[in-house]
């Protein structure tokens, strides 16, 4: 049966629908001041259709181990791809804003369940040997997507307008289903677990919590200072650490958090998520810097952080490959010592240093990235038995949203704090010069902390070693 399972057809379907469906994920970032202008509404309401895009997508992510072994994979994609495709419709027919905020939160369900089963499936079809390569070849899709859509959304933008954001994806997203009612086998087995209600609303308010708060702090004058938000992320740290008791008593968890009880897939995770703290954050804080004192307009400070952008998703498959021949230390060790690098330039930088300096410094820091990310998810998941994918897989993708919220909203925290401090010690009113060294000064702190980040990255990465997964250790003592 497994013999004529076609693999690459698989993966060419996934490929196809990863593509589109995380392109979305950065396509609306650039209209979002178009939007405000059509739907007459304001900053904090507007960013909500990414804000709230990650927040549908953190809170389902959970669900998603429950699904998908409650679900054939062709079910499952071509599922979540009509949902996915369902949210386009809408939003590209929207008449008002909440009717397109409502398209975009439908195409997060879309987004938040399928790269889970993805990369479930992915585990399932590939033997250990030649994962970094085949996870490699998918993050190519996971980086290039996001990395052009920013520069391919203001381009449609200009020439078409907003609602073709939604109309060109349209036909793809058609294709992919049909590709997929073609050509997408079944991987695995259906084991219907049992349903707990209460795990699933723990989930849902820690999760929702957490996203939101840390997400809001960043837009919020009195950041982690304002009450509602600190209500926000208590509540949520309150109820993950009652769904992770209650996982602990379940016979059938709906996320079983002893994957951590895995040194490797601990380690890779800790790993991933201040690599994805450090990332997020730079992608926010750094157009901010160039806007600012270097005074940059947006497209040129988009076009500045697009080489690396680009590069990171290129070399994926290269890190993959390299993976599957040396093993995770030789990648996330010096991965790790050039981040540090990457953030010692950062909390040293000032209007004086060349464009030439950000745009070579910005594609070292996403190459840094490259050789870290996908090298220490995919060891930590190569240690898991076969059970534990589907929860393995979820954790990390989780993990992913929450970590990105959290790295944004510290980091501009920080950078905001710092920046008003300056300026609350100079005697006289602030001239456009004092402004931009505050931000300066922000931003150099903002930094310090990355750094400090960053080192405890490397601490980490010193103790990872090539996963064995427990599956191969069973089938290789039988054998003996």
């Amino acid at each position: 049966m497994e013999a004529k399972i076609n693999s690459k057809a698989i993966l060419i379907t996934f490929m196809i629908g990863a593509f589109f469906s995380i392109l979305n994920e950065t396509l609306l970032n650039i209209a979002l001041t178009e939007l405000m202008n059509v739907f007459h509404v304001d900053a904090p309401t507007v960013q909500w259709l990414a804000t709230g895009f990650m927040l549908i997508m953190g809170v389902l992510m959970p669900v998603s181990a429950l699904l998908i072994q409650s679900f054939t994979t062709r079910r499952m994609f071509i599922g979540v791809m009509s949902i996915f495709l369902i949210g386009t419709i809408i939003a590209a027919c929207a008449v008002n804003f909440p009717m397109l905020l409502t398209g975009r939160m439908i195409q997060a369900v879309g987004t938040g369940l399928l790269i889970p089963v993805i990369m479930n499936t992915l585990l399932l079809l590939y033997p250990p040997e030649v994962r970094g390569k085949i996870m490699g070849t998918f993050g190519l899709v996971i980086m290039f997507a996001p990395a052009i859509g920013p520069t391919l959304s203001g381009v449609i933008v200009d020439t078409l307008g907003w609602r073709w954001l939604f109309i060109s994806v349209i036909p793809f997203v058609v294709f992919s289903i049909l590709f997929a009612l073609k050509y997408l086998q079944n991987v695995g087995e259906v084991t219907n677990p049992k349903v707990d209600i209460l795990s699933i609303l723990l989930s849902t308010i820690g999760i929702g919590g957490l996203v939101y708060g840390f997400s809001s702090a960043g837009e919020n004058e009195e950041g982690f200072l304002s009450i509602s938000i600190l209500t926000f992320i208590f509540v949520g740290v309150l109820s993950l650490l009652f769904f992770v008791l209650r996982q602990l008593k379940l016979e059938e968890p709906l996320l079983d958090v002893r994957v951590f009880k895995y040194k490797n897939y601990a380690l890779g995770v800790i790993l991933f998520v201040i690599v994805v703290m450090a990332m997020f954050a730079s992608e926010i804080v750094m157009p901010m810097y160039l806007q600012g004192p270097l005074g940059y307009t947006a497209k040129v400070a988009g076009l500045i952080l697009l080489p690396g952008a680009l590069l990171n998703g290129l070399m994926s498959p290269l890190m993959g490959m390299l993976f599957d021949k040396v093993g995770p230390s030789k990648l996330i060790i010096p991965g790790s010592i050039v981040l540090i690098g990457v953030m010692i330039f950062y909390s040293n930088i000032n209007p004086s240093v060349p464009l030439w300096a950000f745009i070579i410094v910005y594609i070292v820091l996403m190459l840094s990235v490259s050789a870290i990310m996908m090298p220490s998810q995919t060891n930590g998941l190569n240690e898991l038995p076969k059970h534990l994918y589907p929860h393995g897989t979820a954790i990390a993708n989780t993990l992913q949203p929450v970590s990105g919220a959290l790295g944004v909203s510290v980091f501009v925290s920080i950078l905001t704090g710092r920046s008003k401090h300056y300026l609350e010690e100079q005697s006289g009113p602030p001239t456009e010069g004092v402004v931009n060294q505050a931000m300066t000064y922000g931003v150099h702190h903002a930094y310090w902390f990355a750094l400090g980040l960053c080192v405890v990255a490397f601490v980490i990465a010193v103790f990872i070693r090539k996963a064995i997964s427990p599956d191969a250790k069973e089938s290789e003592s039988k054998v003996s």
